[in-house]
């Protein structure tokens, strides 16, 4: 029995999709805070359990039987550390004998604040004595793609990166690479830091969206504090805005830069490229 947290976010769903090729929907569960968001998982044969990060009684039932589970980090930060101590906790109780964590890329030397949460879940998840695996995740693309709309409206992409370089992967890529560790031998107690073929910089974005939806877009690069305050205008939460903006100054220093080609390896093809995920963005906005 493999099991996937979060199952129903949208990294969970795509990792769903890619089991489902691989392994008999009996054999898959799904690990999910609200079962009715999840009745199509049961149409199709997955057994759907409840799984609620905040309440650990729920963690012991959803991993029950579980041979090896998907730990797909929480969404919230500034909570994660009780939440994934508490996952942690239930996988070593329902002895699980391979848990893959969706961590951060470099997690073990980044500068990112980011990365706090993720190194503590790291070292939760190696005291427990658990057999680990640790997908280090580089920026998902769709982190600027699912956000075209409003650069589309104003022709500017607003950052404080620079000119560093961010090695963002679709969310599909990520998902091949969690199906691949999950069904296939040999991945116990490897760090794998994952990561697109083709870094870009914020710049090169704004082209590309320039490019394919045929109007003008410019990057513009601001000091880390003013970013943080442009998406606090925009309605995002101080400590949300703050942390972008973090995320941004470090991609200015390299921080979510990777040549090393191990997703490309892991899941058998290249990754995604930014046209693609432009283009895949844009034709959402379309409708």
């Amino acid at each position: 029995m493999i099991a996937v947290t979060a199952a129903t976010g949208h990294l969970g769903r795509l990792v769903l999709e890619e089991l489902l090729q691989k392994v008999p929907a009996g054999q898959v569960i799904a690990a999910v805070r609200n079962p009715d968001k999840a009745k199509d998982l049961v149409a199709r044969g997955v057994e759907v359990r409840t799984a609620d990060y905040d309440q650990p009684a729920t963690l012991d039932a959803a991993l029950q039987g579980a041979e090896k589970l998907l730990f797909i980090s929480g969404s919230e930060a500034g909570k994660r550390g009780p939440q994934h101590r508490a996952v942690v906790d239930a996988a070593r109780r329902a002895g699980v004998k391979l848990v893959a964590y969706t961590s951060i890329l470099h997690a073990d030397t980044t500068p990112l604040a980011l990365a706090a949460e993720h190194k503590e879940t790291e070292a939760a998840l190696h005291a427990s004595g658990l057999p680990v695996v640790l997908l280090r995740n580089s920026w998902y693309t769709e982190n600027y793609t699912e956000r075209l709309g409003p650069v589309l409206q104003r022709g500017v992409v607003l950052g404080a990166a620079g000119e560093g370089r961010v090695a963002a992967a679709a969310r599909a890529d990520y998902a091949a690479a969690a199906a691949a560790v999950l069904t296939t031998p040999g991945h116990e107690g490897k760090v794998y830091e994952l990561a697109g073929d083709a870094p870009f910089t914020l710049a090169e974005l704004a082209a590309e969206v320039s490019r394919q939806a045929g109007k003008p877009v410019v990057y513009r690069d601001l000091p880390a504090e003013a970013f943080s305050a442009a998406l606090q205008g925009a309605g995002l939460p101080p400590p949300v805005a703050q942390l972008f903006a973090d995320v941004d100054a470090g991609i200015a220093r390299g921080a979510l830069d990777d040549r090393s080609g191990t997703l490309r390896r892991l899941i058998g093809r290249p990754t995604t490229s930014l046209a693609a995920s432009v283009g895949a963005g844009l034709r959402s906005l379309r409708g």
